[in-house]
């Protein structure tokens, strides 16, 4: 399985259900970047995804994007796959 990375913070349903989601994939290990805890990296954030909004979800080196791109790409068939490399 492909690693997962993911900005986020404690407090973000959003984050939530990503994680749901992914689990319901069979992800059992995602390394969170906690934004809340560590706000200079925000900007590592930004830097690296040109966007301002958490979750923001790697899947090995590919930037999936927020819950709503990555439930798209679900929904398209596209995410097992890109989990499996």
């Amino acid at each position: 399985m492909a690693k997962v990375t993911m900005y986020c913070t404690e407090v973000c349903p959003y984050c939530v259900r990503a994680v749901q989601l992914l689990n319901k994939r069979g992800v059992t290990e995602i390394e969170k970047i906690r934004i809340d805890l560590q706000p200079e990296l925000m900007a590592d954030m930004i830097k690296k995804t040109g966007r301002r909004t958490v979750p923001q979800i790697y899947i090995g080196e590919h930037h999936v994007g927020g819950f709503d791109d990555m439930a798209e790409l679900d929904s398209l068939g596209g995410l097992i796959p890109l989990l499996q490399g």
